[in-house]
């Protein structure tokens, strides 16, 4: 495993003060993204950036960020397309029961109740109210689980495996 994790990549500018649009791949966008916060951005061009937050501030599906020291938007054309990361070290590990990062779900195998597979998690969404599981099937088709009490009974991080009792017609 990486020591890096992916916590949003710059998708583009956004407007003429030296904001960035980030699409945000982290489970704590408000902590990730809090002023004062440093992210290493990996640019294409394979060099690397420390930037520090000035602010963010949520705009449609997308975490608006600017950074200090970056002032207009000729500042941070740069960073189009970068990853932004942090270094495994600063993850708190301190979760609360039942809470995970998205890097210890993702590649987990997913079977139901009674045993039968599901497939692995390759991905996961944040559309609103909750997450939502993207799972690849035995057969290259991908299934949504949506992260809820009634679906997702068990989760083993030891084990590498999630018990789900699938809703009528989730798994069709």
């Amino acid at each position: 495993m990486s020591d890096w994790l992916n916590v949003g990549k710059i998708v583009n500018t956004h407007g003429v003060r030296g904001e960035v649009r980030v699409i945000s791949r982290t489970d704590f966008p408000e902590k990730r993204y809090e002023p004062g916060v440093v992210l290493t951005a990996f640019r294409p061009d394979g060099t690397t950036k420390e930037l520090t937050v000035k602010s963010r501030r949520p705009h449609k599906q997308f975490d608006l960020l600017q950074f200090e020291g970056l002032e207009n938007i000729n500042d941070v054309e740069f960073l189009r397309d970068s990853v932004l990361k942090i270094h495994m070290d600063e993850l708190d590990h301190d979760l609360e029961e039942g809470e995970y990062y998205y890097h210890q779900i993702i590649g987990l195998h997913m079977e139901t109740e009674s045993g039968e597979p599901v497939g692995v998690i390759k991905e996961i969404i944040s559309p609103g109210a909750n997450d939502v599981w993207v799972v690849k099937r035995p057969d290259d088709t991908e299934v949504l689980i949506p992260y809820i009490e009634d679906v997702v009974l068990k989760v083993s991080i030891d084990d590498q495996k999630v018990i789900i009792s699938p809703m009528e017609g989730l798994l069709e």
